[in-house]
């Protein structure tokens, strides 16, 4: 799989699992369908569009590409219509929010050095796209952001994905260009 088919599987992960991140906050607000869909929306694409913007692509992901938007709006609808089930909304915020961070810091990570961005606009489109989304989704939402909680290690752990992502790019890049290789077992003769 190539890096543009990589990227563009992560977009479609990110927008999905923060697309219920957004839905559960709407439920939490007790919203109608059309406040779900936007909260979805809102915080599916926010960070993305961010990324796009700032490393102005030829497009924003959702407007080249319209079915991001319309994965968001199935997911809110299937919220809307399930929430009641959870028992704890909060909760699976949460963690559905943490697997969207990874997910997200992930694929504007790639999209940064898909462009062939230096190491540092890498890692800050990283944490762009994996932060920014859930950032409008809970002021919007009326509600204390959660990288801003206090002891929560969500901007430390998108900075952390982000270098991660920089580091392996860094190696695969070497190993191509200059040959880097792990050294291979070769078994020393018997000792006479």
């Amino acid at each position: 799989m190539n890096l543009d088919a990589l990227v563009t599987v992560l977009d479609y992960g990110s927008v999905l699992i923060f697309a219920l991140t957004g839905a559960l906050v709407a439920s939490r607000a007790q919203l109608d369908p059309v406040g779900f869909v936007f909260m979805a929306a809102l915080t599916a694409v926010g960070g993305g569009t961010l990324r796009d913007l700032i490393l102005n692509r030829e497009a924003v992901f959702w407007v080249a590409n319209p079915s991001y938007v319309l994965l968001a709006a199935g997911a809110a609808l299937v919220v809307f219509w399930t929430a009641h089930l959870l028992e704890s909304r909060q909760r699976w915020l949460v963690w559905l929010d943490s697997v969207a961070l990874a997910v997200a810091v992930a694929a504007g990570a790639g999209v940064a050095m898909e462009m062939g961005s230096p190491p540092m606009i890498v890692v800050i489109m990283g944490i762009a796209t994996g932060t920014f989304g859930g950032l409008m989704r809970d002021v919007v939402g009326n509600e204390v952001p959660l990288i801003f909680k206090q002891g929560e290690l969500y901007l430390t752990a998108a900075f952390g994905g982000a270098v991660a992502a920089v580091v392996v790019w860094v190696l695969r890049a070497g190993s191509l260009t200059f040959g880097w290789r792990l050294p291979l077992y070769r078994p020393r003769p018997p000792r006479r």
